[in-house]
């Protein structure tokens, strides 16, 4: 195995690895992970592995999750089919972290290119503690103990019913996450608000006097759209140029990532599994918070 890196913030391509056989060698497996640590989305060329070989890879890293608005492929629930066929796709072309809506985030994402359009259909990642530390100082003060709320609602719900809102609310509550997370492996400081998923902050008064007349609400609102913004800088990103059979594995923890849209009416189908993680620790949190394991229910949905 060697790794390239691709790009001076993230991203490092992996050669001289078969991922249909990978599972099997703990050793490859260390190695993997260490790298994805390090470069936190990795890509791998060639790989015309089966849905099955695909699904054994991940859970070498930990549980699976089964995502409860995307299709499913038959064999395997926990491989989400991510394919609009010609039609418009979805809107994913939002910078976010798949599943921070849950109590426990996801860990990370495997997903691998079945077909792509000749030109187009890119996908950017962005790295959440580069963001962070490159924030001005006066904003980490502010930021280091605010939490926010993630409602699974705000992307997935745009096409359901207000009953259907209603009843997704009620089986994945929204979650309260700190706005600068720790890394449970790295102890890298992190940026933990994405545009997808993330609906306001939870204790904002706290940070701010209460002024009469003072509309704490917009000021929160200017903040909360900033924070958003970092994940949009070039300097914290890499771009990857899809082709079939091509996979990526990204630490969802540390980067957020956008589909680029610009290939309709061309066609695009991806399969991609998704690792339970822990939950988030924030820097004034304790350290059991993130040592808890995620409930068992949320990989069996």
């Amino acid at each position: 195995m060697t790794v390239e890196p691709v790009s001076p913030a993230l991203g490092a391509e992996i050669h001289g690895v078969d991922l249909e056989t990978a599972a099997g060698d703990p050793a490859l497996i260390a190695s993997i992970r260490a790298a994805l640590l390090r470069h936190k989305v990795l890509f791998f060329r060639d790989q015309d592995i089966s849905p099955a070989a695909h699904v054994a890879f991940a859970r070498a890293f930990g549980e699976l999750e089964v995502h409860p608005v995307f299709r499913r492929h038959p064999d395997h629930d926990e491989l989400a089919l991510l394919d609009r066929g010609n039609r418009r796709p979805a809107n994913e072309n939002i910078f976010h972290s798949d599943t921070t809506w849950r109590e426990a985030p996801s860990m990370g994402s495997v997903l691998r290119c079945v077909e792509c359009p000749p030109v187009g259909g890119d996908t950017i990642w962005s790295n959440m503690a580069l963001a962070y530390e490159r924030l001005p100082e006066r904003v980490k003060t502010i930021c280091e103990g605010l939490y926010a709320m993630h409602d699974i609602a705000h992307s997935f719900g745009g096409d359901f019913t207000p009953a259907r809102r209603r009843e997704l609310g009620r089986e994945f509550p929204a979650q309260e996450h700190p706005v600068v997370a720790v890394h449970p492996e790295t102890g890298e400081k992190l940026l933990y608000v994405n545009q997808g998923f993330t609906t306001h902050f939870t204790n904002y008064t706290q940070k701010r006097e209460r002024n009469i007349g003072e509309d704490f609400a917009i000021e929160a609102n200017r903040l909360m759209n900033y924070l958003f913004s970092q994940a949009a800088h070039p300097e914290f990103q890499v771009r990857l140029r899809w082709k079939p059979n091509t996979i990526a594995f990204w630490d969802n923890r540390s980067t957020q990532h956008y589909a680029v849209q610009d290939y309709f009416p061309a066609t695009r189908r991806m399969m991609r599994v998704t690792i339970v993680g822990t939950r988030i620790r924030g820097v004034n949190d304790g350290d059991e918070a993130a040592s808890e394991s995620p409930p068992r229910a949320q990989a069996a949905e």
